[in-house]
Parts: C-alpha cells; structure tokens; sequence
C-alpha cells in the first residue's frame, strides 16, 4: 500500500503544476480557469464522504479499484484535451473518484490495531509525501519536451493503471479483517454505540460477504444506505473532533496562503527562496512521519495528548512567524512547523477512528477530507480579507483560529481521555 501511494502523488505533482499553463494555453482566461478550479474543488467536497461511506458497504478492495481507474480514465481524458470544454470534462471523474489516499488509509486502519495505527499512518504519508516531492521535478523536465504535458497525463495515467494492478494483487484476506473485527466487537472496542452510548449506529461493512452482497444490491440500495450512514455522522456527538479539524486546516492553509508575497514584502527575499524553503519543509515532513512510532511510544500511546501538543507549538509557531523579525526567524518556525503540522494531520486522523469506530473507517475518512475540502475554500477567502490589513494578516487570522481548536480540544479532554483508557483496557 505505501507503493502505490508514493506513485499516486507522483503521478498527481506531475500534471496539477502544469494544469494552469496548459489551460491558459487552450485559451481560457483566469476567470475560467478560476472556475474549473473551483469546480474540482466543490466536486470533492461532496464527493469524499459519498465515496468513503460506499467503501464501507462495498468493501475496500471494489472501492479502491474502481477509484484507481477511474482517475487514470480522468488523466487519459485530460491528456487528449485539445480544449477547454475537453479539459473541464476530464476534471469530472478525477474530482468525483479521486479519493485513493482516503480509502487506502481507512484499509490500513482495519489491518492495524489501534496501537500501531499513528506509527503506520505516519510511514503511509510519508511514502506519499516523497511522491509529492519528486513529481514536480519530474513534471517539469518533461513540460520542456515537445508536448510535454500531454506526454505527463499519460504517465499519469499509466500509473494510476499500474496501481491497479498493484491492488488487484494484493493478498486480500477481508474474511479475516472481518472475523477480527467481529472478536474485536464483542470486547467492545469497535463500536461506537458502545463506546458513545449509541450516537452512531454505524454496521461492520468490513466482511467479505458482506461486502460481496452490497456490491450486488441495487445501485438505490446502496445509494439510500449510504444517505443513512452520513446522517448517523451527522447526528453523532463527533462534531467537535472535526470542527478542531477544519479550524486547525484554515490556520495551516492561511499560514502558506501569501507565504512567497509576505517573504518578499517583509524580508525583500525572491519567490525562489520561498520555494526552497517549502521544498526544505516538506522533506522535513517525510521526516516527521517516520518519527511518529517514537513519538506515540513517548506518550504512551496517547493520541489526545500528541494532538493537543503538536496543535499547541503549531500555534506557537505561527505566532513566531506572524512576528518574526528577520528570515531566521521565518526559517526556524517552518522548520518545527513541519514536524508539528505532519504529526498533529496523522493524530487527528486516529483519534476519529478511535471514537467513531474502525466500522465505519471510510465514511470517517470521508467527512474529514470533506470537512478539509471546506477549509480549502473558506482559506483563501479570509486569507485575502486579513491581507488587506497588513501581509502579517493572514497568519495572526491563524493564530486566533488555532487557540480556538485547543480550548475546544481542552473542553472534551474527559471525552478523549475516557476512550483512551477503554482502549489501554482492551489491549
């Protein structure tokens, strides 16, 4: 799984850098290209969690599969897109399906016990995010070739292919992700009715033949139980875990959201400089990932705790850059932000499925990437409104939104705490 998701953002950073180029150069203006943009955007935000919930009533291997080729018939599309109507088609079912990532991690965390997850988790984006950092180098050497960019679709493409086929092989055993989950039901730490006094009556879809049976129901079967499973999300007491998420989201995004503009009208250092350091904060990111098993076995496996941690020095950091008098300044707190960002995305990740419960690890996935979707919205809007105040605007928005997350993360600490300990009693 870690191979296919370091391929799946090096085929993704190959193409998305050159996509503005290619469309200006199909001739569409900036409020078109503006458009398409944002029609990606909006497609995935109601998308992820639809997605994430039908892999919890398919099953994960249909899902990811149907997921993988339908993407890869996106960046074939976008490939043979000669114009601008072509090229907003082909943005349809890459913003519709391109929910890989999401649905790989929600099979992770049913292979994995609870205690392992962060530590696999952290591995897993750090696979992806070497992808990330290698795609645009190689996007661009072949953006210079005659053609270019149509050539990198189609490398896209073939690699979403190829993880297909990667998938197709892998030794799925749902049969016994099942009956381990049913063991684990029965000693009460997989249910979040029985660790939530029934805020979420969400079914085991994790069985193989359960997962056979619902891929055979009628398309409005599946369609009407789904509807019914985001609505027991909707209704269930776990608002505040992903309100901390999208508050924590917009503070990162408007961190980076005129990160280059402010260097440069702050410090008078050039774009290529801010490029470097993001390049230099990323690869520390891979870092931080692989570091995550010593971290959680420093607090004891205490998942709430990283959080509130990690949220707390991205906090900090932020305010450190908001105030920094020189470019050290800036390049010590993008340096530990790194870290505390990388750690603080995998921890908010596992304590959603902690409280809501491995059986519906999909639908979880889903509405967290939905509610991050949100954030990537709502971001640049406020960040333009804080920026005509001053470039330090942004950031100091960040600052107040990110307190905010700790003391609502500091009211439910006995809500946290409390199924911390039922799992250390089950383990």
């Amino acid at each position: 799984l870690f191979l296919p998701s370091f391929q799946d953002l090096f085929g993704v950073s190959m193409v998305v850098p050159l996509m503005n180029l290619h469309i200006k150069s199909l001739g569409a203006s900036h409020t078109v290209a503006g458009i398409i943009g944002s029609l990606y955007g909006i497609m995935q935000l109601f998308s992820s969690t639809f997605v994430g919930c039908w892999s919890d009533l398919v099953g994960r291997r249909y899902s990811l599969l149907a997921c993988i080729l339908l993407s890869a018939l996106g960046y074939f599309l976008l490939g043979t897109s000669t114009t601008v109507f072509l090229f907003a088609i082909s943005r349809v079912p890459v913003g519709i399906f391109k929910h890989t990532l999401s649905i790989s991690k929600a099979l992770l965390s049913d292979l994995v016990s609870e205690r392992d997850r962060p530590l696999v988790m952290g591995r897993f984006n750090a696979a992806s995010s070497v992808g990330f950092i290698l795609g645009p180098v190689v996007g661009g050497y072949l953006a210079e070739l005659e053609d270019g960019f149509y050539q990198t679709s189609f490398i896209c493409a073939s690699i979403f292919l190829l993880n297909g086929g990667l998938v197709w092989m892998l030794p799925w055993s749902e049969e016994n992700t099942g009956n381990r989950e049913h063991q684990q039901c029965n000693k009460g730490t997989d249910s979040f009715s029985a660790k939530a006094d029934g805020d979420l009556h969400l079914k085991s879809a994790s069985n193989g033949a359960m997962a056979s049976d619902s891929l055979f129901q009628s398309p409005w079967i599946q369609v009407a139980t789904v509807l019914k499973r985001i609505k027991g999300i909707a209704c269930s007491n776990l608002w505040d875990i992903f309100l901390v998420r999208l508050l924590m989201s917009v503070a990162i995004l408007l961190y980076y959201s005129n990160f280059s503009l402010a260097l440069e009208e702050r410090f008078g250092v050039k774009p290529l400089f801010a490029g470097y350091l993001m390049s230099y904060s990323s690869a520390l990111g891979v870092l931080a990932g692989c570091l995550l098993g010593p971290i959680t076995r420093l607090y004891q496996h205490n998942t709430y705790r990283i959080l509130l941690h990690s949220s707390t020095l991205t906090c900090t950091l932020i305010l450190l850059y908001a105030s920094a008098l020189s470019i050290w300044m800036v390049i010590l707190s993008s340096t530990f932000l790194a870290f505390s960002t990388t750690i603080g995305r995998t921890c908010i990740i596992d304590l959603e499925l902690t409280i809501g419960g491995n059986e519906a690890s999909g639908t979880l996935l889903g509405v967290g990437q939905s509610v991050t979707s949100v954030g990537r919205i709502v971001a640049p809007l406020l960040s333009g409104i804080a920026q005509e105040f001053s470039p330090c605007g942004p950031p100091s928005l960040g600052v107040g939104l990110a307190l905010v997350a700790i003391l609502i993360m500091n009211a439910n600490k006995q809500k946290y705490c409390s199924h911390g300990n039922v799992k250390l009693k089950n383990q």
